[in-house]
């Protein structure tokens, strides 16, 4: 079976509501096998305004153990969402260290150039731009998955998020980022919140779908769930895009080992 949800926050990043109980217990109701938090991952200083303090990890910790004492039939993973910015490696190594995580997603929010590219307050710099951002994004993305720090690497082509891409096959953009998947053999997510964006499509796109397929790239599908009423959402319409492209397996982690189980057909719209 495929009902399972790896990507969810919590309200210690500043931006997302729900916390774990409350989300354990929704999981149950939607006859969720298995569930992941996956907060964004703190700094050991103030970065930005939408990630865990370093001083709420414990906190974090906590309120997982809670759920998982809570809900003992589900099957509660603990990871993090972690940013990769070039140089700063060493930092998610340490953070590895700092608890039993079953898994780290790998994700590119900030382009080396020193902005976070899906940021609303942004908005106006994707105007005419979407080539060079494009260019700047997946280069990072590249080096994020062959970093070897994470499990899985999240929301492949988040610069879409607001509706802006570049002109042309844009599977100039993907080849690169797909062959390094298979070359280190890592996983990427189906991730619906970019169906509750502007954008309005599933992050990543068919094409990039497609062609992780024919190369035999692992895959999860996941909700970005920021509120409880999120966690799910269209996984029935992510299944039938996964099976279309040709995949019968999706991935699951524990203790940071990775095991394929099947993906089964799940009702259009639906978790």
């Amino acid at each position: 079976m495929s009902r399972a949800d790896f990507h969810v926050h919590t309200p210690l990043c500043h931006h997302a509501s729900g916390w774990p109980v409350e989300f354990a217990r929704r999981a149950v109701e939607l006859g969720l096998e298995e569930l992941g938090f996956a907060d964004h991952n703190p700094m050991p200083a103030p970065f930005d305004d939408w990630r865990m303090d370093l001083a709420d990890l414990p906190r974090y910790l906590d309120a997982v153990a809670e759920a998982r004492a809570l809900f003992p039939q589900l099957p509660i993973r603990l990871g993090l969402e972690c940013d990769y910015l070039p140089g700063r490696e060493k930092w998610i190594e340490e953070l590895a260290g700092m608890a039993p995580w079953d898994f780290f997603i790998g994700s590119v929010h900030y382009l080396p150039e020193g902005w976070d590219v899906d940021n609303p307050k942004h908005l106006a710099r994707h105007s005419g731009n979407a080539e060079e951002i494009w260019q700047s994004y997946w280069l990072t993305y590249q080096r994020c998955i062959r970093s070897g720090l994470f499990d899985f690497v999240g929301h492949p082509d988040l610069p879409k998020k607001f509706g802006y891409r570049p002109d042309g096959d844009l599977r100039r953009f993907y080849e690169p980022s797909i062959q390094a998947l298979a070359d280190t053999g890592l996983a990427f997510e189906i991730n619906t919140a970019g169906l509750r964006k502007p954008c309005r499509e599933a992050y990543p796109a068919v094409p990039f779908l497609q062609l992780a397929r024919t190369a035999g790239v692992p895959v999860l599908i996941n909700s970005d769930a920021h509120a409880v009423d999120e966690l799910g959402s269209h996984f029935g319409d992510a299944t039938a895009l996964a099976l279309e492209a040709g995949y019968t397996e999706v991935a699951r982690f524990t203790q940071r080992q990775r095991r394929m189980v099947p993906l089964a057909p799940t009702a259009a719209g639906s978790a």
